[in-house]
C-alpha cells in the first residue's frame, strides 16, 4: 500500500519562491530556447532553472517545458520568465497579433501533437 499519497505542487511552487506570475506575459505556445549565455551556465541537476536550459537547447514550447518539468503552466512561465531576465534564454513569440485563423489552428494543432508525443 502507498502511504505516500498524491504528489504535492508546494515543490514547485518552492522553485518560484511561491511566485505564480510572471515578470513577462508569455504564451503558451512561445518557443524558449538557450542563448549561448546559457549555454555555458554548469548543469545542476538539482535546479530547475538549469534543467530549464538544457531542455531548451533545443527550440520548445513553453507548454512543453511544463509537460517535461511536470509543473502547472504559471511555474513554467515564471522560471522561463526568470531565466529569460537572466538572458539565458530567449522567448520568440509563434503568431503575431494579426495571424489568421488557420495559422492559429495550424500552431494549436502542432502544440497538441507535441504534448501527446510526450
Amino acid at each position: 500500500m502507498n502511504d505516500q499519497g498524491p504528489p504535492s505542487l508546494a515543490r514547485p511552487y518552492a522553485w518560484t519562491e511561491g511566485r505564480t506570475r510572471p515578470r513577462v506575459e508569455l504564451a503558451i505556445e512561445a518557443l524558449v530556447e538557450t542563448t549561448p549565455a546559457g549555454r555555458s551556465v554548469p548543469f545542476n541537476r538539482a535546479s530547475p532553472q538549469s534543467v530549464v536550459i538544457q531542455l531548451c537547447l533545443q527550440p520548445r514550447s513553453l507548454a512543453e517545458v511544463a509537460a517535461h518539468l511536470s509543473v502547472p503552466l504559471q511555474v513554467a512561465r515564471v522560471l522561463v520568465a526568470d531565466l529569460l531576465g537572466s538572458g539565458w534564454v530567449i522567448v520568440r513569440d509563434t503568431l503575431s497579433d494579426n495571424a489568421s485563423w488557420d495559422e492559429r489552428h495550424d500552431l494549436l494543432e502542432r502544440v497538441l501533437g507535441g504534448l501527446r508525443t510526450l
